[in-house]
């Protein structure tokens, strides 16, 4: 699917794939000229995005207790280099929720090209809808500062998205950028989940 990714996680792209459906791919050329967390982290190559749908039908989505007012987003974590996307999804699932869950469908994946669209991504995020089967919700590592978890349906999603879009442009010292930035980023997987649910 990627041929800037290591073969071992091309080859388990294509096994994702097969198992869970062929997700919506869209490179997604940002405009911008500085980087922030988690673009910035050298730890990872791409995150993991945990569409996760409640036993009411709902999504979960969160905020970070240091977001801008109404930041919500859908939940993500970095998938370390040299790990697999799907033990990234499990591992970050059960740290960030607490939540048993299946993996039902692979939605969406985004590239991001931060100038120039010919060089490789800088970012990758990989989307799976996972139901939850048990468990209580509350964020194992504490690390992470969830401020609230929210639940929201499949329709509000791209008003979640405008809502990033527009961030005001202040500095923040936590992602060590623009919340204008990381907002137009962060609110590009949202419009894709969107259009793989509909």
């Amino acid at each position: 699917m990627f041929s800037t990714l290591p073969q071992t996680i091309q080859d388990e792209l294509a096994q994702l794939v097969q198992r869970y459906g062929q997700p919506i791919v869209q490179s997604a050329e940002l405009q911008i000229h500085e980087s922030f967390d988690p673009l910035s982290k050298t730890d990872r190559y791409g995150e993991v995005c945990m569409v996760i749908r409640r036993k009411n039908g709902r999504l979960l989505t969160m905020i970070k207790t240091f977001y801008p007012k109404g930041a919500y987003r859908l939940l993500t974590g970095g998938i370390n280099h040299g790990e697999y996307i799907f033990d990234a999804l499990l591992r970050e699932t059960q740290e960030e929720t607490g939540l048993q869950v299946e993996v039902k469908r692979f939605l969406a994946v985004a590239t991001y090209h931060l100038e120039d669209t010919d060089q490789a991504p800088a970012f990758y995020t990989f989307a799976f809808l996972l139901d939850e089967l048990d468990g209580t919700l509350g964020a194992i590592d504490e690390d992470e500062q969830v401020g609230e978890f929210r639940e929201i349906t499949p329709e509000e999603l791209p008003t979640l998205a405008e809502h990033l879009e527009h961030l005001g442009d202040q500095y923040s010292e936590q992602i060590a950028g623009r919340w204008a930035y990381w907002g137009r980023f962060r609110a590009v997987i949202h419009r894709l989940v969107w259009q793989a649910l509909k």
